[in-house]
């Protein structure tokens, strides 16, 4: 049987490949260390958990609505004028299968075939993807790392075509941890009010920021810009139900409408017992995020510090996610590799660290490490990289 050109064009997802190693490593009883996972390492708090509990009680276990039960699109309004000044009526919200989810159904939604994308590099390596599954063009523009891996508004304006469709901003950033300032968003969101482009803005990780820089979402920025933009976010990082499995997007009410009609013949909904568990998760009052940010903020210091001083590795230390996103062409060179991949191949075999090769999120000098585990892991990976390194000098 021949298969779909569509799905014969993917790439194969770089982190699940390191993970699948990993894991067969571990199966064979090795002692791997793994910072490839995107995900926090902590379990799902307790109340969130208890009024999943709750509902499968009280019976919630049925069908819902495809775009989400409305208590919970009321509390994702009030969120997002709580934490980011923007008002959205349930109309304009749509509750998805995961944030992946909300992107994938907003390109299969708005992209017809031949319409480009502007995805900056580094990416999230499901961006381009989505946007050939919708029959669309992905056009990279290369985030340079000495502007903090993010593009320009010159950059920007250089790349559209009579087919560019959209851009995708993803602040902070998956892989870099990354974030654009507002001067930065107004520019760019210049140049796509200019053009008509719809701007994704992928907030995943706007919760978990360590500096003393604000988020900021372009929709917030003005009217206009709000009018040609979707905001992508959920719950997964920001309360750790990665599993759960709960997104939204919040946007223009036709495209929302197109999307909600999109997930009824994909998805028909988001699961019942999920939506009621992040529907607390954005009502009940706790400070669990805080104590999280806490943990990796400390996580994060004494990593960065730890990544810098390895020989021929060069960091730029991030502001928000869970990963570093360091530059190791000149540490490839010193161990006599070809390139990053075959050296994160290498590292894995012999020392038994798990890295993401950068080549997957469009920056090939680069490796992805989450910091996403235990104090102990990640000195323990140091140490192991730093031994590495210096065993294999030539």
């Amino acid at each position: 049987m021949e298969l779909a050109k569509r799905v014969a064009a993917l790439t194969p997802s770089s982190t699940l490949a390191i993970s699948a190693k990993a894991t067969e490593l571990k199966n064979e009883g090795h002692d791997v260390i793994g910072l490839g996972v995107g995900e926090p390492d902590f379990n799902t708090p307790a109340y969130i958990i208890e009024a999943a509990k709750k509902a499968i009680d009280e019976g919630h276990t049925k069908y819902t609505a495809s775009g989400g039960i409305l208590p919970l699109k009321k509390a994702i309004a009030e969120k997002l004028k709580k934490d980011n000044n923007l008002t959205y009526t349930p109309e304009e919200i749509i509750v998805t299968t995961g944030a992946k989810y909300a992107l994938f159904g907003l390109f299969q939604s708005i992209i017809n075939e031949g319409d480009e994308v502007i995805v900056p590099t580094p990416y999230w390596v499901s961006y381009p993807e989505h946007v050939k599954l919708a029959s669309g063009v992905p056009v990279m523009i290369e985030g340079h790392e000495k502007n903090e891996f993010k593009i320009t508004k010159e950059q920007l304006e250089e790349a559209i075509t009579n087919k560019t469709k959209a851009i995708i901003i993803n602040s902070p950033s998956n892989p870099t941890g990354m974030m654009y300032s507002e001067k930065e968003l107004l520019e760019i969101g210049e140049v796509c009010l200019k053009h008509n482009i719809t701007i994704v803005s992928d907030e995943i990780y706007e919760a978990l920021i360590y500096t003393e820089d604000k988020h900021v979402s372009i929709a917030e920025l003005s009217p206009e810009l709000k009018n040609i933009t979707v905001v992508i976010n959920g719950v997964s990082k920001s309360h750790a139900m990665t599993g759960w499995r709960i997104g939204y997007a919040a946007g223009p009410k036709q495209i929302i409408k197109a999307m909600t009609n999109h997930a009824s013949h994909a998805t028909s909904n988001p699961t019942s017992i999920s939506q009621y568990a992040a529907l607390a998760a954005y009502t009940v009052p706790n400070n669990t995020l805080e104590e999280m940010k806490s943990i990796f903020s400390d996580r994060l210091d004494r990593f960065y510090d730890l990544i810098s001083n390895i020989k021929g590795i060069e960091c730029i230390k991030p502001k928000g996610a869970f990963y570093l996103f360091p530059n190791v062409s000149e540490t490839v060179k010193l161990n006599g590799f070809n390139n990053v991949d075959e050296w994160v191949e290498a590292l894995l075999e012999e020392e038994k660290v798990a890295l993401v090769p950068g080549t997957g999120f469009g920056a090939p000098n680069n490796v992805r490490l989450s910091y996403a585990t235990s104090m102990e892991n990640l000195e323990e990976a140091a140490k192991r990289i730093d031994r590495f390194v210096n065993n294999n000098l030539i």
